[in-house]
C-alpha cells in the first residue's frame, strides 16, 4: 500500500485534469448505462404497433423510479411518437457519451503520461546522485531496466488502463444501480458469485505481481548481458568468444521466456474463469426470470433490459481481472523503482552545510581509515592516513596494486566517506561543505577516459556549455588537441561517437585534459592518466599535463616514475598504509619498496619506456556516474 501512495504522490500534481477526466468518464458510464435502458421502451412500445400513446418510460412501473423519456424533447418539436422520441434519445446520448468518452480518455491519459514522466525524471535524478558505491552495488543493466522496463510497465497501468478502467468502472456502478432497481430479488441472487470473484481475483493477482518481479529481473540480467558485450565488443572478438556470448545470451533469454510463460499462465486463468461465472449466473437468472415475467412482476421490455444491463456489466466484470492484473504487475515493477528511490545514500550532505568559496592552504588526511561491508564481510582499505597536501604541492601516489592509491584519492571529492578520521580542506571537514562546492574545486583526469556521444566542442565543455568558442579552442590547444581536431570533418563540431570511438587512446586522453583546462579547478588529481598509452601518445599527453599542472595542487598516481620524479613529495601506499614519504633521492634510501619499483622499471629498461610497470600495477577502475567525473582544468604555457 505504501507503493500505491508513493505512486499518488506524483500523481497530484495533476489533479485539475484527473477531477474532470474522471467525472466525464462517469458521465460516459452513466450515459451507457442510460442507452441500454432505452431498450424497455423498444421492447414494451416501439416494437408494439398496438401499444397504446402515453408516456414512454424506463424503470419501475408505479415507483419513484420511473422517468418519462419525452421529458428529454423540448415541447416545440412537437415529438411525441415513441419511436421517434427513443431514436432522438438514443443518437443524442450516444454523440454526448462520445465527447465524454474522448474528453475524459485524454485528460486521464494526459495525467497518467504526466506523472510517469515526473516518476522518470525524478527516478533519475535520484539515480545520478547516488554515491559512487551505489554504482558498484548496482550493474548497469539493471539501472537501465529499472528506469526504462520497470517504468514502462507502471506506465502501463496509471495512464494506458486507468482511462478504460475508469470507464468500466463507472459503467460498472451505475449499470448496478439499475440491475438492482430492474431485477429486485432476481438480482440479489448475484451476490452469490461475489465471494467466488473476489478470492479467485485476489489469488491471481498476488501471483501475477510475484511473476512480473522475476520477469522484469530476468530482464535486466538480459540487459546486463548487452550492455556488457555490445561495450565490450573488442574483447568479445579478440578472444573469438562471440559463440560463448550467444550461448549466455540465449540461456538468459530462456530464463525470460519461462518467466513470462508462468505470468501468462496464471494471467490467462481470469478470462475463463469470469466468462464460467457470468454463464452460469445468466443462466440461472434466464430460468427465474421467465416465471417474474409469467407471473406480471415483469415486463418483456423490462426483463430485456435488465438481461441486457447484466451483459453489459459481466463485461466490466471480466475487464476487472485484466486491469487488477495490470495493477498487481505495475506494483511488481515498481519494487525496484522504489528501492532506487529510497536508497540510503552513503554520501550525504549535513542539514546545513557550508560552502567552500576557495582552495587556499592545504589538503590533510588526519587519521583515516575507509572500509566497505559485502556478502563476505568487512574489508579494511586504508589505515591510518595522515597526510598534508600543500596549496601549490605536486604529491605522487606510489605503490603496488591494491595498496589503496585509488581509494585514497576518491576520498577527496567524496566519491565515498571515510569510516574513520577526517579529510580536512583549508581547515574544513569536507562532509561539512556542499558537494557542489567542494566538488568545483577539483578536477579528475583518470586512465579510463569518459567521452560522451556529442560534438567535440560540447566535451570539452562538458559542465559549462555556455562556454565561448575561443576558451574552448584555448583550452585544447594547452592540451595539444586543436591540431587533430582541426582535421576532423567537422572540427569542434565533429561527433565523436560512444565513447570517443573515433578517437585514438592519446587524442581521447588529450581532450580530457582540454576539458580540465577549461575548468581550471585549483586541485587536480591524477590518476594514472597515461599508463594505457604507447610512447608517442604518452609523451604529447605529458606536455599537455605539464601545461594542466602548473600553479595547481596535484596528487598524482604514478605510474611512470619518470614522472615521480617530477613530484615535490612522493607518499609510498602499501596494504592500505603510508610507509614512506620523501622525495625521489630520499625514498631510494631509505624505503626498499620504492627502490624496488625503481630497480624494476629503470633497470630492466630505459626511463620513460612506455612497456608496462610491473611493480606498479593499477587498481581495476572503480565506476563513476557522469555527474562524478571530476575532469580538471587549468591553463599554462607549454613545456618541455
Amino acid at each position: 500500500m505504501r507503493r500505491v501512495f508513493g505512486l499518488f504522490r506524483f500523481g497530484l500534481p495533476y489533479w485539475f485534469n484527473w477531477l474532470p477526466g474522471v467525472l466525464l468518464l462517469a458521465a460516459v458510464g452513466a450515459l451507457d448505462t442510460f442507452r441500454t435502458l432505452l431498450f424497455q421502451p423498444i421492447f414494451d412500445q416501439v416494437l408494439k404497433p398496438d401499444a397504446p400513446e402515453g408516456p414512454i418510460l424506463l424503470g419501475l412501473k408505479n415507483s419513484h423510479w420511473q422517468f418519462d423519456l419525452r421529458a428529454l424533447i423540448p415541447h416545440f418539436l412537437h415529438v411525441h411518437n415513441a419511436w421517434n422520441v427513443v431514436a432522438i434519445a438514443l443518437i443524442l446520448s450516444t454523440i454526448a457519451k462520445g465527447l465524454c468518452d474522448y474528453a475524459g480518455t485524454y485528460l486521464v491519459n494526459y495525467a497518467g503520461f504526466g506523472m510517469i514522466t515526473d516518476l522518470r525524471n525524478h527516478l533519475y535524478e535520484a539515480t545520478l546522485r547516488r554515491s559512487a558505491s551505489f554504482f558498484q552495488k548496482h550493474a548497469t543493466g539493471t539501472i537501465l531496466s529499472t528506469l526504462i522496463n520497470d517504468v514502462d510497465r507502471v506506465q502501463v497501468a496509471v495512464s494506458s488502463v486507468i482511462g478504460e478502467f475508469l470507464q468500466q468502472f463507472f459503467t460498472f456502478l451505475v449499470g448496478i444501480v439499475f440491475v438492482i432497481r430492474l431485477g429486485g430479488a432476481l438480482s440479489w441472487s448475484l451476490l452469490l458469485f461475489v465471494p467466488v470473484v473476489i478470492t479467485s481475483s485476489r489469488k491471481i493477482g498476488r501471483e501475477v505481481r510475484t511473476r512480473t518481479r522475476t520477469g522484469q529481473d530476468k530482464l535486466a540480467e538480459i540487459q546486463n548481458i548487452l550492455h556488457e558485450t555490445v561495450t565490450g565488443h573488442r574483447i568479445v572478438k579478440a578472444f573469438s568468444s562471440e559463440l560463448w556470448e550467444i550461448s549466455r545470451f540465449k540461456h538468459a533469454a530462456r530464463r525470460l521466456f519461462k518467466a513470462n510463460l508462468r505470468s501468462v499462465r496464471i494471467q490467462s486463468i481470469s478470462s475463463p474463469l469470469m466468462d464460467t461465472i457470468g454463464a452460469i449466473a445468466i443462466a440461472l437468472l434466464l430460468w427465474v426470470g421467465r416465471n417474474e415475467i409469467n407471473h406480471g412482476r415483469m415486463t418483456m421490455g423490462m426483463f430485456g433490459a435488465f438481461i441486457i444491463l447484466l451483459f453489459k456489466l459481466y463485461d466490466p466484470v471480466r475487464k476487472f481481472a485484466y486491469f487488477y492484473n495490470s495493477f498487481q504487475q505495475a506494483m511488481g515493477a515498481s519494487a525496484s523503482i522504489f528501492t532506487f528511490l529510497e536508497h540510503r545514500d552513503d554520501v550525504k550532505e549535513k542539514a546545513h552545510p557550508k560552502s567552500l568559496p576557495g582552495f587556499k592552504s592545504s589538503i590533510r588526511f588526519e587519521n583515516v581509515g575507509f572500509s566497505y561491508s559485502n556478502e563476505e564481510g568487512e574489508h579494511q582499505i586504508l589505515h591510518n592516513i595522515d597526510l598534508e597536501v600543500r596549496a601549490g604541492e605536486v604529491l605522487a601516489l606510489v605503490g603496488p596494486s591494491g595498496a589503496g592509491k585509488s581509494t585514497l584519492v576518491n576520498l577527496i571529492p567524496r566519491f565515498f566517506d571515510v569510516t574513520s578520521g577526517r579529510i580536512l580542506i583549508d581547515g574544513s571537514d569536507v562532509r561539512d561543505l556542499t558537494l557542489g562546492s567542494l566538488r568545483r574545486q577539483i578536477a579528475q583526469v583518470t586512465q579510463e577516459t569518459i567521452l560522451f556521444n556529442d560534438t567535440v566542442r560540447h566535451n570539452i565543455a562538458y559542465g559549462q556549455p555556455e562556454v565561448k568558442i575561443e576558451l574552448v579552442e584555448a583550452a585544447a590547444r594547452n592540451a595539444l588537441a586543436h591540431d587533430f581536431i582541426l582535421r576532423m570533418p567537422q572540427g569542434y563540431d565533429t561527433v565523436i561517437g560512444e565513447k570517443g570511438f573515433r578517437l585514438s587512446g592519446g587524442e581521447r586522453q588529450r581532450m580530457a585534459i582540454a576539458r580540465a583546462i577549461l575548468k581550471d579547478a585549483p586541485i587536480l588529481i591524477l590518476d594514472e592518466a597515461t599508463s594505457a598509452l604507447d610512447a608517442e601518445s604518452e609523451s604529447l599527453v605529458q606536455i599537455a599535463l605539464a601545461n594542466l599542472i602548473q600553479n595547481r595542487t596535484v596528487v598524482v598516481i604514478a605510474h611512470r616514475l619518470s614522472t615521480v620524479r617530477r613530484a615535490n613529495r612522493i607518499a609510498v601506499v602499501e596494504e592500505g598504509r603510508i610507509t614512506a614519504i620523501g622525495s625521489h633521492d630520499e625514498l631510494l634510501l631509505t624505503s626498499p619498496t620504492y627502490r624496488r619499483l625503481y630497480q624494476l622499471q629503470f633497470m630492466d629498461g630505459p626511463e620513460g619506456s612506455s612497456g608496462p610497470d610491473p611493480g606498479l600495477g593499477q587498481l581495476e577502475p572503480e565506476p563513476r556516474p557522469p555527474d562524478q567525473l571530476l575532469e580538471p582544468a587549468l591553463s599554462g604555457e607549454a613545456e618541455e
